[in-house]
């Protein structure tokens, strides 16, 4: 059984000075969680997978982070390999410490997070809103923004689960804040990656865009969503809530929107577009009230003509940890299929004898 300080890739080294890069084994108690972090860490399957790689192979890609004023260090990559690194029982991990400002911090959090798969409605729209509100507060200085993909910088001394030297000295010392990238060559050699500069004779959303590969409008709707109260919020995250759906949510007021949530808990439903959009409208020009929220969900939609509701308290236990409402509605779907097939199956076989006995 490895020792827990030799569950990580790199070696533990003196930690007397921060230089403007520097990779050390930073204790995890001093780690603390980026503010306002809009990425979740949930003890999930990944999570558990992670944990167990890390216990037989060390943390391989080093966290990111920058000193606080008030003693350790603020995460600003790495909060899944810290959560998983705790899991596994370590104490200490590597990092890569960097001399970030609050809005070259905020950029590199989100570019190294957006590149994960499968996130969340309601991590995109915060992600987007906290790194666009910071290359706003830059101004026209579009060499501090960052692509998700850019050129490698070569060290002058790289850095690698055998070597003694852990303080990389890169080429171009004067990397700001481009995404910052922690990766191996073909060569098994750290490095570490800067984004290529955008023009910055375009607005601010439309640099965003290009970089995560939407269009401007999409990256405007996911920003509505962060007006949403925490409980349609979940919805939407859930898939119970469509996204078109809850931008136009996004605009009834705060007070509205937890009358609306009462409405369709009651109700056991949620609206469509169009109930949505007339209820947007409502809100906008001062008539709504949950009355008329009662009448427009109680309209029958075209996809909930002979609707059978089940209380979701009474159906919940029957399933497994996790799942989501496509995947109960497909379960309950297979379960009817076959439970109508052997109904027909039976009766069939009923038949059958009731006709043999009448040909005795």
């Amino acid at each position: 059984m490895k020792k827990k300080e030799e569950l990580c890739s790199f070696p533990q080294q003196d930690q007397s000075a921060v230089v403007e890069t520097d990779i050390r084994m930073v204790p995890i108690a001093d780690l603390h969680d980026f503010e306002g972090h809009p990425f979740k860490v949930e003890n999930d399957m990944a999570l558990f997978e992670l944990m167990q790689s890390i216990e037989k192979e060390g943390v391989i890609v080093p966290a990111l982070a920058r000193p606080r004023a008030e003693g350790g260090y603020e995460l600003i990559a790495g909060h899944r390999r810290k959560a998983a690194s705790k899991w596994a029982g370590l104490d200490v991990m590597p990092v890569v410490i960097r001399e970030l400002d609050d809005n070259q911090a905020v950029i590199a959090m989100v570019d190294s997070n957006l590149q994960r798969e499968h996130l969340k409605p309601s991590e995109k729209a915060f992600a987007y809103k906290m790194k666009l509100e910071a290359m706003k507060r830059q101004g026209a200085r579009t060499d501090l923004t960052s692509c998700q993909v850019g050129e490698k910088l070569t060290s002058s001394q790289v850095v690698t689960e055998t070597s003694d030297q852990v303080v990389p000295k890169l080429e171009n010392p004067t990397m700001k804040a481009y995404s910052l990238k922690t990766d191996y060559d073909a060569n098994g050699s750290w490095g570490i990656t800067q984004g290529e500069m955008i023009s910055s004779n375009m607005r601010s959303d439309e640099i965003l865009a290009k970089q995560v590969g939407e269009n401007r409008m999409t990256i405007q709707r996911y920003i509505r969503l962060t007006n949403l109260i925490p409980k349609l919020l979940d919805m939407v995250d859930d898939g119970k809530i469509a996204f078109t759906i809850a931008v136009e949510l996004s605009y009834l007021t705060e007070e509205q929107q937890y009358e609306l949530y009462e409405v369709m808990d009651m109700d056991q439903c949620t609206p469509s577009l169009s109930q949505a959009n007339r209820i947007k409208r409502m809100s906008q020009s001062g008539e709504l009230d949950m009355d008329g929220m009662f009448l427009i969900l109680e309209q029958e939609k075209p996809n909930q003509r002979e609707q059978i509701k089940l209380r979701a308290d009474a159906v919940e236990k029957y399933f497994p940890e996790g799942y989501t409402p496509k995947q109960k509605t497909e379960l309950i779907e297979k379960l009817l299929k076959e439970w109508h097939e052997k109904q027909e199956q039976d009766n069939k076989t009923q038949s059958l004898g009731k006709s043999r006995g009448r040909a005795r």
